[in-house]
Order: structure tokens, then sequence, then C-alpha cells
């Protein structure tokens, strides 16, 4: 749907647009991944661990900077007078805002964000973190708890996602005809070099595997997820068939949908998500815990706000160079798995984002959709720390060895027709994470074909591709998905030295618009 002439005759969705070069490099190293895990796991996990620690070591710091620049940098995008651009080359908006804003929400929030809601603010609630050093399971150590899940899935993770990188890639794409692809994004340094060659093949690649393992890695958790609910819900074994059923059915609703586009599949399931997520979240608001939610909102993110560039920054006794210990397994992990989404991301924020201005793309991007994560974090999460505060062991037992769907369930239960609230929330979850496979089903193919709308095919081969990519994982036990979650960080390395250019050529952009509207 670009509006860029095409130099190529090729009809649109076309075969013959496929990068050969790239789909060869990032197949060939899933399929590589998929055949070691298969025949030695114990190869695999000894060569994840050793590049995880690497990269948490050496990139956790660059990180949290990077992180913090572009949130910093985008709040500058919204006061200047080139953030009221029109991008895309539409002078009105493409999609309404409800539509526009859920297809958003879906994506970093399906990434796991309804068992972690429930986990997270627990797992902090239990054992407070180190910046705040509390007692733990105790009244004082709830907004410190909600504060610090708000750290790891508000504004730093929101932003990277294409606060800066959707505005580049929206004017080199619809105003300069270059490619809606991660190459893109090395344009400012690279020149045409970026855009043919190793250099832009190596940051395609590196984009695409990062995405594969952030994805892949959520379905194959959803398997495990599922499977362990339907077990304790309806009696129903928990083994690699129910698994394996689950995973097939996912794999056919986000495929179905990234074959059907953007105006079809793709926004009635984001739509259909966000309709579901919201009556759940106003039936545990009004049934559950109502003045602690409530209150447990307004503290944590007190805490979250005076106490932000502290937690941002916080190393702990990982000094600057140090071995990062707790912020290895939750804030250097948690923004690895956000980086590696970054590009992709962005090029979905910008296909979808056309005839809006920077200011609002920034504004939702950045503001809104981490206050709206925020408060589902509280619903979710707080009610289950007044059920653990009010009668210990209600969750906290459930949790124990950081079991995530345990403790969902065992919060869901906890509230009145508890049972009908846990199937809904098993279906919420489904939903959830097909909304973030047909997004990044679309957007691989996308860069996979160098045009915005890539042949049925490619989509076809993404989606399924990763669906058996999480069986062949979950085949080898929970230990070959949990192997896939921590090379997300490793996967990030290369990605984050893309989004590098943006801290400055997105500020030039705008100022140029700016100057243009002057």
């Amino acid at each position: 749907m670009s509006d860029i002439p095409q130099t190529d005759t090729t009809p649109k969705g076309d075969l013959h647009h496929i990068n050969t070069p790239l789909f060869i490099v990032t197949g060939g190293f899933i399929l590589l991944f998929c055949l070691v895990a298969l025949f030695d796991l114990e190869l695999l996990s000894s060569m994840v661990d050793a590049s995880f620690a690497f990269s948490a070591k050496y990139f956790g710091l660059y990180w949290q900077v990077l992180l913090l620049a572009t949130f910093l940098i985008g709040l500058v995008l919204v006061v200047l007078p080139g953030g009221k651009a029109l991008m895309g080359g539409l002078t009105t908006p493409e999609f309404p805002v409800f539509q526009w804003g859920a297809m958003i929400m879906c994506t970093l929030l399906a990434g796991g964000g309804v068992f972690w809601a429930a986990g997270e603010p627990m797992a902090h609630f239990l054992y407070s973190p180190p910046y705040f050093g509390g007692e733990g399971a105790t009244a004082a150590d709830v907004n410190p708890a909600l504060a610090q899940s708000f750290m790891h899935w508000g504004f730093l993770a929101w932003a990277i996602l294409g606060a800066l990188t959707t505005v580049m890639l929206m004017h080199y794409h619809y105003e300069k005809g270059l490619p809606m692809a991660p190459r893109t994004l090395l344009y400012p340094l690279f020149g045409d070099r970026a855009i043919k060659g190793p250099i832009g093949l190596i940051a395609d690649a590196s984009c695409i595997i990062a995405v594969v393992a952030g994805t892949v890695g959520p379905i194959g958790f959803l398997g495990l997820q599922v499977g362990y609910g339907l077990q304790e819900l309806f009696g129903i074994p928990d083994v690699f068939a129910t698994q394996a059923v689950v995973i097939l059915g996912l794999v056919a609703i986000y495929t179905i949908s990234a074959a059907t586009g953007l105006s079809k599949g793709i926004q009635i399931l984001s739509r259909f998500n966000v309709i579901l997520a919201g009556i759940l979240l106003a039936f545990m608001l009004i049934a559950g815990p109502t003045l602690f939610i409530l209150k447990g909102f307004a503290g944590g993110m007190g805490t979250y706000l005076s106490d932000f560039f502290g937690m941002a920054m916080f190393r702990g006794e990982a000094g600057w160079f140090g071995e990062p210990g707790w912020l290895s397994w939750w804030t250097v992990f948690f923004w690895g798995w956000f980086l590696g989404y970054g590009p992709l991301m962005a090029m979905f924020i910008a296909r979808i984002s056309r005839g809006r201005s920077i200011r609002s793309i920034v504004i939702m991007l950045s503001i809104v959709a981490p206050i709206v994560t925020a408060f589902w974090f509280t619903i979710v999460g707080g009610t289950g720390i007044n059920a653990e505060l009010t009668n210990p062991g209600t969750v906290s037992t459930a949790f124990e060895g950081f079991n995530l769907p345990a403790a969902l369930l065992a919060i869901t239960q906890s509230l009145p027709m508890g049972f009908i609230v846990s199937v809904l929330f098993l279906i919420l979850t489904t939903v959830f994470v097909a909304t973030t496979g047909d997004s990044m089903t679309y957007v691989i193919s996308v860069a996979m074909s160098n045009e915005d709308r890539p042949a049925l095919p490619v989509r076809l081969f993404w989606g399924i591709a990763m669906g058996v990519m999480a069986l062949i994982l979950i085949y080898t036990g929970s230990g070959g998905i949990g192997k896939l979650q921590s090379f997300i960080v490793v996967t990030a390395v290369p990605v984050s030295l893309v989004l590098l250019p943006s801290l400055w050529d997105a500020l030039r952009i705008t100022l140029a618009k700016g100057r243009e509207q002057g």
C-alpha cells in the first residue's frame, strides 16, 4: 500500500519480491537452532548460557542508557513544532483511534503480559527488589513491587518499540522510497551501503531472528501454560499432545489473521482482544479489592515516578561492568526482549500509523500505552497481592518455583465466579499471543519481501514455521523454550546497535519538519 512508485514491474504480492539471501540466512539459522535443541540440548544450553552472561554483563548498561535516552528524546519530539507533522503520505489516519490503539496495545502486552501481570508483582512483593531492599511480603512492599513491574513494562519498554524508529521508517519509506525494513534504520550512518549490501543483510537477519525468538517463546509457553490450566480446570492431562493441540490451534488463528491482512484479521483480532480484556479488568476491579487496587495504582505510580531515574539506571552489585546478578534475570532480560522486537515492531506501527502526527505516535506509544499497561498490572497483580496479604499462601503456594500460570489461576479462582473468570483468562491469553503472532508474521514477511503487501505464501510460511519451531522446542521439554527465552537477550545485542541511529536521526527529521512548516 505504499505510495512510493515501484521501480520493479513485478506485481505486488509476487514471490519474485522475496529477498532470497535473507530467507536462507534466517531460515537456516532457525533450523539449526531447532536441530541442536533436538539432538543435544545440553550443548545448546551451555552455548546460550555463556552468550547470555556475556550479553548481560557487557551490554546491560548500554541498554539501560539506550532505553532511557529513547524515552526522553521521544518526549522532546512531542513539544517540538515539527511534532505536528503528519506522516505516511496521508492527510487523514487510515485507522480510527480505537482500532489503531488496539493494534498497538496488543503487541507488547501479548508477549506475556497476562502471566507476567500476575506473576511479576507477586515476585517483587514476596522478594523485594535490591533497589528497594524491603523485607518482603509486607504491606510496605506493595508500592515498590508494583513500581518495579511498571519499570519493566512501562514508559521505557514501550518507547523502544517505536517512539523514534517509527518516525525514521515513515520518513524514509513513505517520503524517500527506501525499504520498509530494519536496514533502513542504518541509512543515516551508512547511506546506500546499508540498503544494498552485507550491512543491510546482517541488520535484517538479526532483527528477524530476534523477533522469531521473541515470538516463538510466548507461543511455546502458551502451550505449556494452557496445558497446565486445562489440567487444573478440566482434568485434561497436561501432556505433549494437549500442548501441541493448543499450539496448532493458535497457529491456525494467527496465520489466518496475518493472511487476511491489516484491515481484516489483524484489526478484528486486536479489537476483540481489547474488548475482552476490558470486560475482564472491569469485572476484577468491581468484584475484586477495588479500593486496594486504586490505592495500589496511585501508590505504585507515585513510587515509579519518584524513583524513575534511580530504577532505570540501577546497577546494584553489578557496578558499571560487574556480574549483573538480579539485573540479568529481570531488567536486562526484559530490555533484551523488548529491544529484539524494536525494529520490526516499529515497522508494524509505521504501517498502521499513516496519516498520524509524530506527536500522536509518540504520545500513544510512550505515555498512553504504558499507563494502560500499569493499570492492567495493578488490577491483575494487585488482586493477587491483596489475596496474599489477607490470607498468606493463597497465591504464593501456587507460585512456588516461579510458576506463572499457577499464580494466575490462583488469583482468578480467588474471585467470584472464579472458574468462569479463569477460563476467560486462558482464552484472553491465547488471543493475546495470537495478536503478536499475526502482527509479527506480517512484518517478518514485509521485511523478507521488500514490499508492504507480501505474498500470501510468505506469510503462511512464517506463521507455520514459528508454530513448528515452538512444537519442536516443547517436545524437548520446557528447557528448550527456556533456552530460547534466554537466547532472546543474545539476539538483542546486534539489534540494539541497529537502533542506535534513531537517537539523533528522529530528532533531525522532526526539526526538519518544523522548518518546513515554519
